[in-house]
């Protein structure tokens, strides 16, 4: 029997908290491992569907991040092939690679999360406490990373700076992706949902001070990640 169809064959159903991610996990591993060798093209969605017990969204959303990650391809007509068994130094979120996010965000959102202290209005305060408290109680990553996207427009968009909120708001798919990749490597949702509290209690509180040194503090967190996942010092 080969090594993808003996991986195959050892039938994992899981339940549906954190899914994605387990899927993830398990076809991260397999192919690191050399279980499921560069060239090999993958099941179908329906098939590893099948094979974990969940829904075919379920298996794309952990398809996507492996090949966020560079060790699948996507190719239309013919399915996802394994192209590398360990993750690249440059990772890559749609037009934008991992360094520049890290190197950009602290440019834009550290300030905005200052200004937001200053400028805020008690709705922005309202929007962003209520985003920390459905943050900690949403068990679906994805779901949960539609809302962390939300929570850094709502700073940008209180900053009062339109530059600010449009730059956060046209690199939403980046930022949703490198969201997303960071909490299937490096559990971090709840970590994350105190440091968005920390941030959101700072602006409310009025000090820009600490709004600033709280948006830094969780930035340095996700950059650190992402070096970790590549190997590299700068997070790609």
């Amino acid at each position: 029997m080969s090594e993808m169809a003996d991986w195959l064959s050892a039938a994992s159903p899981i339940s549906r908290k954190n899914a994605a991610e387990v899927v993830f996990d398990d076809i991260r591993s397999a192919i690191t491992s050399g279980r499921l060798a560069v060239g090999t093209r993958l099941p179908s969605e329906a098939h590893l569907a099948g094979r974990y017990g969940v829904s075919r969204p379920i298996v794309r959303e952990a398809l996507r991040s492996l090949q966020t990650l560079g060790l699948t391809q996507t190719r239309t007509g013919s399915g996802t092939f394994v192209v590398m068994q360990a993750p690249g130094k440059e990772l890559t979120y749609g037009h934008y690679s991992a360094r520049d996010l890290v190197e950009a965000r602290p440019c834009v959102e550290v300030p905005a999360a200052g200004l937001a202290a200053e400028r805020r209005s008690t709705a922005d305060v309202q929007k962003l406490l209520s985003l920390c408290d459905r943050m900690d109680r949403e068990e679906d990553p994805h779901k949960w990373v539609v809302l962390d996207w939300e929570f850094h427009k709502q700073i940008a968009q209180a900053s009062g700076n339109a530059v600010f909120a449009k730059i956060v708001s046209d690199v939403r798919e980046a930022l949703t992706e490198q969201s997303e990749l960071v909490n299937f490597m490096a559990p971090r949702r709840i970590a994350s949902n105190l440091e968005h509290r920390r941030i959101a209690e700072a602006i409310e509180a009025g000090s820009p001070e600490a709004a600033r040194a709280a948006m830094d503090a969780h930035l340095i967190q996700v950059r650190d990640v992402v070096s970790r996942i590549t190997g590299g010092e700068e997070g790609g």
